[in-house]
Order: C-alpha cells, then structure tokens, then sequence
C-alpha cells in the first residue's frame, strides 16, 4: 500500500512539475512525494494533495523572512538601523498618522525626534541596558521614544495605561526602571505611588502641565535637543533587547516580556509576507500601543478607514463591536484590503466579512514572548493556524496532552510528552532553540517567570520547550482552533486577566479573606466575565463599598463582573486554590445556596443574582 501510494503521488507531482517547468520545484515534489510513500496511507494522500499549496506558500513566506534575519543577525543589526535605511528611501513617505490630532510625521521627521530623545537620554547619563518606564496614552510620541532610547542601547518598559497603584508599581518594580515618562493624562496615578517609587528614580511628564508639579518636563529639553544623530555607536546586536511589553501570561501577576531587536523583526516580516502587504498600505488601529482596545473608536472605525488605511488590526472584541453598533453609510466607502489580529470567532468572522466586505482575514495566533506562533495563511474561517501535516516537524510545534485538574503536562513511560492526536484539545508548546532566532524563547525580565514557562523533554529526551499555557485543537488538515485558556489567566474586553493579581487586590480589600478568581462563560459574549469567590464567615458585606475600593485599586476589565460569597474556599494539600469546581457552577443561583452578585456597569452597582436575573444573562436581555 505504501509503494502503491507513493507511485501515484510521485507520478502526480513530478506530471505537476513538469508542466510549469521548475526543475527546483520538480526535486521539492519529488521529495514529497517520497515522504508521503513512507508514511503512506490514502487518507495522508488525500491530506497531503488538500494541504500542499498550502505548506508551499508557508515555506515561501519562512524563507522570505529567514534568509534576512541570518543576514541581520551576522551583521549585528539592530532596528535602529533598519529604521535609518528605511528613511534614507522613504524620507518624506508619511510615518505616522495621528488621528486624534491630525499630525502627520514623515519617516524624517520621526527620525529627527527619536535623534532628539537618543541626545535626551545620553545627556542623563544612562548606558545601554538601562530601561525607562513609558506610561503614556497611546501617541506618536512612544513610538519616537522607544525608539530613540534604542538608538543608544536603553531599554523602554511600555507600561499599560490602565494599571494603577500595586499593579503599576510591580510593572515599574519588575522592570527595575531609573525613570519613569509619563503623560499629562496618568499624572494622577503616578502621584498615588510616588512615595512608594524608588527615591532616586527619575520622573519626566510629557504635554502640558502646571510648572507647580515640580516635574521635569520632557517636551521642553525634547525641543532644545539635537536632531541629527548621536555620536555614538551602539554595542547590541540583533539578538540583544530592545523593549520590554507587559504580559499577564499564565502563571500569575503581569511580567515584563523582553523583545529583543529579531523578535520585532519577526512579528513585523512576518506580518507583511504572509498577507501580502504592500509597502504603499496604510496600515490602521484603534490598539493602543501596549496593546488593549479603546471603546470609542468604535464609532469613528469606518469614518477613519474612508480616509486612511487599506490594512486594519483587531482583535475578536473590535470585530464585535462593530458588528453590533447600527449600520452605517460610511461602512460602505472604505478601502480597507486586509484585517490582520487574533482572536475572531468563526460565528462572527463570516458576518464580518460579509458586511464590511473584508477581503482577506489576517488571522494569527501568538503571545509578545512565544516562539509557537501561528499564522492562517489561506484564510480558513476560525482557524489561528497550522502545522504542515506533511512534514510537521519542519516547524517544531506540538499539541500535548494535560491533566484537567491543574494544567499539568502528561508524560509516556519514557519520561516524554504524549502528543494529541487530530481533534484532541491539547497545550501547545514551541521546541526551544537559542541559535535560531525562529525558534528562541527570550522569557522575562525575572528569571523565575521564564524558569515557569520551559518544560524539559517534550520531543525527545534532554530538550526544552516554551508552554504556551493556551489549548488548541488541531483537525486532521493541520488547521489549529484556538479553544481556551489554561492557568491563572482568561480573556476579557481584549485583556488578559491575571487572577493572581485580581485575587491578591480583592483579598486585601477584603481584610486579606480568601479569593479565588477565575473566568466564566457567557453566552454569545467574548471571552471571560471575571468571577471572585470570596470566604466570607460573617459580618455584613457592602456591595457599595466593595465597588468603589475595586474601582480605585483594579482597571474596567480586571473587575469582578460577578461575585460568590462563600464559607470557605477549596484548596489542595499545600494550600493551593481549587478552581475546577467553581468554574463548573459558574454565577447560576441556588445550586449551593451561596450569595451571588453580578455587576450592573449600566447602574454602577452590584446586584443580587436571582433566578429571573441569571436567564436575563444567559439570554442576553442583560449585557454586560
């Protein structure tokens, strides 16, 4: 049966080859159809013959992107300085377009203002590795900051806008940041923790403010600064660090994920070659530069994208959003050619593109620190990706199989990771290689974070992998389905939630009670509500009070949208929370007869949840 098979593939490719007369792809038939004699079966033929196209293209784009970063990484190249060539071709070529105000850099103009912040930075005396905390808005002048500290080897930390007091000060703590820029708009949070700041920490305010705040204003010494390039040579190369993006992961409080200068190449390459972006496109999103959603670009969306943009960035909640806002004339003059994000439902994905008249869908799977990204390539509707099932080790991903109780991974008698098999949900993990930029994990500013997230023996005996701590489901084509989130994290309002850091703050409002916080299913809602079962033995709890320290202490998403009170919390042996069964019972009322709350945004209170109000939620004549 396998000679059998093999003949007729080898017979079909090497007849396809012949036909448009590629010698090279003739050899690249022929040795896939020997690879689909030895693992012959019809079913891998009929597999293969469905897919081909598909790899090929993939190995296309790899390639695309690869042969550069080999070229990057031997120069010891560094973004900076492909930025610079990219402005010695398209100087006067729009850079940044800035709706909210109408600005328009060019790529010059960038690179004058990241010259400025480069002098800026030197004149502090900062060295390369130093970081500096970025905790502004999103504005063309972090892109000019972070990318002007790279020009002299320092180190932003882009700190989300949202985090206030405890959380905001891990992320600086986390960093180990000498300074700290920050807009006008997120001068109130800071002066919540100022005290708590290290004391020679430097603080710098950009936009206007009252010179009574005794802060070193960044605008004024930004313009007295120099704006050609600094006299100085950079020591990093295209494997050193970059930036830092903040991640809640999977494993506790948020963690500062180091980006080095190949990974940004990457994502960005990557990006480009797989949708067939344009160096002409215009490329529009309402994503704040950290990364999380703005609401209220939702009703300007397609105003925008008549104007600019013929490639979109989302994210599931974007595509929703809009989808439920009415229709509008404006929906029907745009120009947009491609949306390229993550997280869109297959229920959704078809409407979205069949209202808007999206031409090509750019779905992807990926976190800032993962090396087991994922990219549709072809479109298929509610696929994140895939692996090539005809050589699936070309690509060093697999879905491995885990215990449901705590997330741990299964291992055979030989000590290795079980593999699942076609339609199985499973956790994907990245085989580990630091030599290959593809396949690096750089993990976290602290050590123990990265130690969490690499398990030993995955493939084969004495390797290491990177645990997504994400579960997918992979279909007998190779197409990969996103299916949930495992560990201390869920999804919600285009966030990730870390229950470790929402439990932590809920305890200490609550006279250090225990919490455990865990994600619940809504129907027809994206992602996860937040749900906080709290160990209340007594006492009058105030559902007023209670929401209005949650609202001073955590931002809109992080807030429990239903609460449980309950006599004790489950925990194991060593004092770990259970979750498992709370998570099962969700928010529905009665089942154990603990007091249960849901959180009317619309109000601005919680409620009790009764019968009537719990089928008013599952309905949806309730919204959250």
């Amino acid at each position: 049966m396998n000679l059998l098979s093999g003949g007729v593939v080898l017979l079909s490719v090497w007849g396809a080859a012949q036909l448009i007369s590629l010698s090279w792809l003739c050899c690249l038939l022929t040795g896939l159809g020997l690879c689909v004699a030895w693992r012959g079966s019809w079913r891998f033929i009929r597999v293969a013959l469905c897919t081909f196209r598909r790899d090929l293209m993939c190995l296309y784009v790899i390639m695309r992107v690869r042969i550069p970063m080999f070229r990057y990484l031997r120069n010891r190249s560094t973004i900076p300085a492909l930025f610079a060539q990219t402005v010695t071709k398209y100087p006067d070529k729009a850079a940044l377009i800035y709706e909210a105000t109408g600005e328009v850099w060019t790529f010059r103009e960038l690179q004058q203002r990241c010259h400025a912040v480069a002098h800026w930075a030197r004149a502090q005396g900062w060295l390369e590795g130093d970081v500096v905390a970025l905790y502004m808005k999103s504005q063309p002048q972090v892109v000019a900051l972070w990318l002007g500290l790279a020009m002299v080897g320092v180190e932003a930390a882009l700190i989300n806008h949202n985090l206030r007091q405890q959380s905001l000060l891990h992320c600086v703590g986390m960093s180990r940041a000498r300074a700290m820029v920050f807009g006008t708009e997120m001068r109130g949070a800071v002066s919540e923790v100022r005290g708590s700041l290290q004391p020679d920490m430097l603080l710098f305010i950009s936009g206007e403010h009252d010179d009574k705040d005794e802060l070193c204003s960044l605008d004024g010494m930004l313009q007295r600064s120099p704006k050609h390039p600094p006299d100085y040579t950079v020591k990093k190369g295209f494997s050193d660090r970059l930036f830092y993006i903040y991640t809640s992961g999977t494993t506790g409080m948020p963690k500062a994920a180091i980006v080095v200068h190949s990974r940004y190449y990457r994502i960005a390459s990557f990006g480009f070659h797989s949708f067939g972006l344009h160096h002409d496109d215009i490329i529009y999103s309402c994503l704040p530069l950290y990364h999380s959603l703005l609401p209220e670009t939702v009703f300007t969306f397609w105003r925008d994208c008549c104007c600019q943009g013929q490639v979109i960035l989302y994210i599931g909640e974007i595509c929703r959003y809009l989808l439920a806002q009415p229709v509008r004339s404006s929906e029907a003059h745009h120009r947009v050619r491609v949306a390229i994000g993550n997280g869109l439902r297959p229920t959704v994905w078809e409407e979205f593109v069949r209202r808007f008249r999206i031409r090509q869908i750019g779905e992807f799977y990926g976190a800032t620190e993962c090396n087991c990204s994922l990219i549709n390539i072809d479109g298929k509707v509610g696929a994140c990706g895939f692996n090539s099932r005809i050589l699936p080790s070309f690509y060093p991903i697999r879905l491995v199989r885990m215990t449901e109780e705590n997330g741990e991974l299964l291992r055979d008698p030989q000590g290795l990771c079980v593999p699942c098999q076609p339609g199985e949900p499973g956790m994907l993990v990245g085989r580990i290689n630091h030599t290959d930029p593809l396949r690096r994990f750089d993990g976290y500013a602290d050590q123990e974070s990265t130690r969490k997230k690499i398990a030993p023996n995955v493939f084969k005996m004495g390797d290491s992998a990177y645990v997504s701590g994400d579960i997918l489901v992979m279909d007998e084509y190779g197409y990969i389905v996103f299916k949930d989130r495992s560990g201390d994290t869920f999804r919600w309002r285009g966030e990730n939630v870390s229950t470790t850091e929402v439990e932590g703050v809920v305890s200490g409002l609550l006279g250090h009670a225990d919490v455990a916080v865990y994600g619940v299913s809504v129907p027809g809602v994206e992602g996860k509500a937040g749900m906080a079962a709290v160990a209340h033995t007594g006492g009058q709890f105030d559902p007023e009070v209670f929401l209005t320290a949650v609202q001073k202490s955590l931002p809109s998403y992080a807030r429990p949208v239903f609460l449980r009170l309950m006599p004790s919390v489950d925990t194991t042996g060593t004092f770990k929370i259970q979750k498992t069964r709370l998570q099962r019972e969700g928010f529905k009322p009665g089942e154990s007869g603990d007091k249960m709350y849901f959180l009317n945004s619309r109000a601005g209170r919680y409620e009790a949840v009764t019968d009537e109000l719990y089928n008013d939620v599952m309905e949806g004549r309730v919204r959250l």
